[in-house]
Order: structure tokens, then sequence, then C-alpha cells
């Protein structure tokens, strides 16, 4: 493959997002009279969902996957699709960058992590540090990227009699510039060790949160990577996924002043929030100092929740690759061209695991475990 080829190969793993990208590190907009109002902004989600300092990235894949066939891909025929970059929903679902089986193949990454937190449907991990893993139906896998690491996503369809249904977020989260080049890391974090926080309101309503990342009364999630912005609980990070009964209220604690806020209202007719309406699929910023009320109109509500203090640098961002300036960029693509960030221990670059085998992680130090 060329350099112009592979450059454009690496180009689409951002889902479109490709090419130089300057965080904001200012603050929120100045405010008329000395009155702090609680909506910064409110803008429609696409395909992918802006995000605000220190995330970089969010997408929502819900695909009506069909039966799988003997190995693991669509039973369907993909004659009429562009197989290799497959993004337009057809039939319910896409191939992604999969020409068998559906999903991402083996791409690199640095100066990041990717938080991948999967509702319906299985995720086969492998990589270039030698861990690999089949995770869903709630679980999150959440991996340092660092100083460079190869990884593929595929989504096998392991059921051959019934539909393979899949809803996922990736999440992308930056590094500061001290940690840009910390040794990759790949962390499992099963579904049942995920805290649920569960309350209701006045009127009996109930309201559930996953804590993936950061605490919500007194439920703590599982500690991320040792490099993570997340490790350090001063940074206030915190990725909450929420389901709230139709006509229910539910109250989001305040955060420290500066902490960056955004709610993703991906599921439901309405929310209200600051006595004001907000429509399904729109995200909101807002003011992270305030106790966020949320209430709910005629139908359940799903959201997602990213917060986190900005690390307020410049971040520069050519496909894979996040740095700070152009000319780390530039030494991201010498580096995997001479090393291939470890090289490819799997042979295929789609590859799935057996179709018989469960939920489980093989960590990079040849640890095992079986997802719980």
């Amino acid at each position: 493959m060329s350099n112009q080829s592979r450059r454009d190969f690496f180009k689409k793993f951002t889902l479109g997002v490709a090419g130089t990208v300057a965080i904001d590190s200012a603050s929120a907009k100045d405010k008329t009279d000395n009155i702090r109002k609680m909506i910064k902004n409110i803008k429609p989600m696409g395909f992918t969902w802006d995000t605000q300092d220190p995330f970089l990235f969010c997408v929502h894949h819900e695909d009506a996957f069909p039966k799988g066939n003997e190995m693991m891909g669509p039973i369907d025929s993909l004659d009429d699709r562009s197989l290799g970059d497959d993004f337009i929903i057809k039939d319910g679902y896409r191939m992604y960058h999969g020409t068998k089986v559906p999903g991402f193949p083996g791409h690199p990454h640095r100066g990041f992590e990717t938080i991948t937190v999967v509702r319906k449907g299985f995720v086969d991990h492998a990589d270039s540090i030698g861990a690999a893993g089949r995770y869903g139906e709630g679980d999150v896998q959440w991996m340092t990227a660092g100083k460079g690491v190869q990884h593929s996503e595929m989504f096998p369809l392991l059921s051959q009699d019934e539909d393979n249904p899949m809803e996922l977020f990736q999440i992308w989260l930056n590094l500061p510039a001290k940690d840009k080049m910390t040794e990759p890391h790949f962390k499992m974090m099963w579904g049942s060790h995920i805290p649920k926080y569960q309350t209701e309101d006045a009127n009996g309503k109930q309201t559930k949160v996953e804590v993936i990342a950061g605490q919500l009364h007194g439920h703590t999630s599982p500690q991320p990577p040792p490099g993570s912005w997340a490790a350090d609980s001063n940074n206030e990070v915190a990725i909450f996924n929420m389901h709230l009964d139709a006509n229910s209220s539910f109250t989001i604690p305040k955060a420290s002043n500066g902490v960056n806020r955004t709610i993703y209202f991906y599921t439901g007719d309405f929310i209200t929030i600051d006595e004001q309406q907000v429509s399904a699929y729109q995200c909101v910023e807002v003011e992270a100092g305030f106790d966020l009320t949320i209430q709910v109109g005629d139908q359940d509500a799903k959201i997602l929740m990213l917060q986190g203090r900005p690390i307020n640098e410049t971040v520069i961002q050519y496909g894979p690759f996040v740095m700070n300036s152009k000319e780390e960029i530039q030494q991201a693509f010498n580096d995997f061209h001479a090393t291939k960030f470890g090289g490819w221990p799997w042979g295929d670059y789609d590859k799935v695991h057996d179709r018989s085998k469960g939920r489980f992680a093989l960590h990079a130090d040849g640890t095992y475990e079986e997802g719980v």
C-alpha cells in the first residue's frame, strides 16, 4: 500500500472527523448582569456527536443485524454494499469497514483513549500488545492508546437462529501532552462490576444510572487505566448512561465550576432543563456548577452524560492520531511505518474469536479472565 493510500485508509477510521482540530480552551461565554444561565448551548446530534474538552469524539452505533452465517457475518447477501467503507444504513445495518464480519479491522491509534460501551450485541477485540477479548451486553472496554497501538473491533453475529441487534457507544478521551506517550493499556470492565444507581422521585417514577466513570451518590466506577485523565479524581471525569421513566424527574449533583458537562438525549420525545424543552437527538452543554434537574416528557428517556475538567491544550488530529502539534503527527506516522506499533500477532486484521467462546479478556501479560 502506498503512503498516500495508507493515509486515506487511516482517515476513514475517524468516521468523518479526520483533520486538524483545535479545541477551544476559553472559558464559558461571558454572562451579562452577573447572571449565570445553566444551558450554554443546544445542538442537533448527527452520526458523530459534538464533544467538549477533554472528550474528542462520541458515536452511537445502533444496527439491526440479521442472523449470522457460518463466518459470523450477516446471512444476507452483501453484493450491493460498498464493502470496506459501508456507512449507509441498508436493511437496518452497516458493515462499516468489515468485508465479511461487520466492524473495524486492525488500525492504529496514538495520543488518546477509546472507551467502548456495549449495550447490545458483542465486540471481538484484538491488539498489537497481545491483548484480546469478547465483550458485550453491558460490558465496557477502556483502551489507552498512549504511545501507539493497533487494535481491531469486530462485531461477530453469534446467533444463527435469531437476529443479532447491536448498540454501542464509542467515546474518545484525550490525553494531556505529558501522558500522550504513556504505555498502552487494555482494561475490561464487566457489566456486573459497573455500579447501577437507582432512585425514585416523589411520584414513584424511577431513574437508573450506569456509573461508567466517576461517582454518583456513593456509587463509584471501576478505576480507569493508570495513565488516564480520568484516573485523577480532581479532573471530575464522569460518564453516566441514564434511563429515566416517562414523566419522571432526576437531579444530577453539581460539579466544580469550569468543568465541562454535556447531556446527550438519544431516546425519548422531550425533556426539560432549566425551563427549556429539548427535543430528542439533541445535545445540551450545561454549566456544571449547578445541580442539574431533568424532567422527562411522555416517553421514557435515555441520556448519556460526558463530563470532565478540560485539558486546555491545543489538539491536532489527523486520522487515528491525536497530538499537540503537526510535527508530532508526522512523527506518529513515521513511527507507525517503522514499528507498526508492535506488529500484528493475530494473522487476520479482521480477527474474530471462535463462535463457541463466551465473554473473556486476555491481557497483554497473559492473564486470562472470563466475563462475569
